[in-house]
């Protein structure tokens, strides 16, 4: 009974948060990968709910790059080179907190690198996620994490041509607590990576 009571209690609270919230929500740094089997010209657009803040390279009407096996990107107009896709953006999407995890602010990075890996990130993917976000969250006592599904796929959908064969798109929305909270744990699974790969991570800090 206290059990139940915790996780009830925690999810009126965070429903409370969340739709009370008068800010919006930043979209922090989603990148993406593309991984063609050969070099393909790919044209990247997106569909967001919210306001683009930044995007690199210039994102006008999309993005046009001739994308390498490696995951090499090259501007076909001025030859410049990039490694993935930037953008930012500010929305109003709340996000679904009804299964996650609450782990330690010191067991951060353990975690992300368990879950970032269950997901299907790369080491070196994950690695570029985990020292973006870990210097913000392992200090908090607690910190309350939710691998959004379509919360955040219905809001910024990606259209990619050529179609990728395997699409991995991470987007984490997390929340430091001062004392832990119970939530009933989330199932993490990733695709196999076969073929044209193209791959996105990003987050968001939800207020408290």
């Amino acid at each position: 009974m206290r059990r139940w009571l915790a996780m009830a209690l925690a999810a009126g609270l965070l429903a409370v948060g969340l739709s009370g919230c008068v800010m919006e929500a930043t979209t922090e740094k989603p990148v993406i990968y593309l991984y063609p089997e050969e070099e393909t010209q790919v044209n990247v657009k997106l569909d967001y709910d919210g306001t683009l803040t930044s995007t690199y390279p210039s994102y006008e009407n999309g993005w046009t790059v001739d994308a390498a096996p490696d995951g090499t990107l090259t501007d076909p107009s001025t030859g410049r080179q990039y490694y993935c896709l930037y953008w930012e953006g500010e929305t109003d999407t709340e996000y679904d907190f009804s299964t996650g995890f609450c782990v330690a602010g010191a067991d951060t990075a353990a975690f992300l690198e368990g879950a970032l890996a269950d997901l299907g990130l790369t080491e070196q993917e994950a690695n570029e996620f985990i020292i973006y976000w870990l210097p913000r969250m392992e200090g908090n006592a607690w910190n309350l994490i939710s691998f959004q599904t379509t919360a955040y796929t219905d809001s910024a959908v990606l259209t990619i041509d050529p179609v990728p064969d395997t699409l991995i798109r991470v987007f984490m929305a997390w929340q430091g607590l001062d004392e832990p909270v119970e939530v009933e744990t989330q199932n993490l699974t990733a695709p196999e990576r076969i073929g044209f790969t193209a791959v996105e991570w990003g987050g968001t800090e939800v207020a408290r």
